[in-house]
């Protein structure tokens, strides 16, 4: 599935690769929550966070927006751990349907369900956009 970026999108993109000097696979800017979460390649999570978080603090003052950063992986499973660190989750299924639609069933613990979920629902649904944009996941279940 190729993913259609908008201009915004494209430069939160190149501002965030030019300061951090990791590479951007995907990124998505939640002008509601004030948010934009960038999607970096694997091993490229320490030049994208810097030094105690430098690069993180840097690039939020830049675009006056929170900054998160998740890792990628080809692997779906550690995509939807990913997803959702540092909140351990207990057990991860993905369930591939007849039609060929594929979920997700997370289990968590229920001390971190609100973490999972985040305030309003913000936080499973980035994951489901990310997890359907990167892996074709069309749904990711909490349990």
């Amino acid at each position: 599935m190729s993913i259609k970026f908008t201009t915004n999108e494209i430069r939160y993109i190149a501002l965030f690769e030019s300061m951090t000097g990791a590479m951007v696979k995907d990124c998505i800017v939640d002008d509601k929550n004030g948010k934009i979460t960038f999607l970096v390649k694997k091993g490229d999570m320490g030049l994208a966070i810097g030094r105690r978080g430098s690069n993180v603090a840097k690039v939020q003052k830049a675009v006056d927006k929170g900054v998160e950063v998740i890792e990628h992986s080809d692997d779906p499973v550690e995509f939807i751990a990913n997803l959702f660190t540092p909140t351990k989750l207990r057990s991860i299924r993905i369930l591939q349907k007849e039609n060929g639609e594929k979920i997700a069933t997370i289990e968590v613990n229920p001390k971190d369900r609100r973490a999972v979920i985040g305030r309003g629902g913000q936080n499973i649904e980035r994951a489901r956009i990310l997890a359907r944009r990167q892996h074709n996941i069309s749904n990711i279940i909490i349990k």
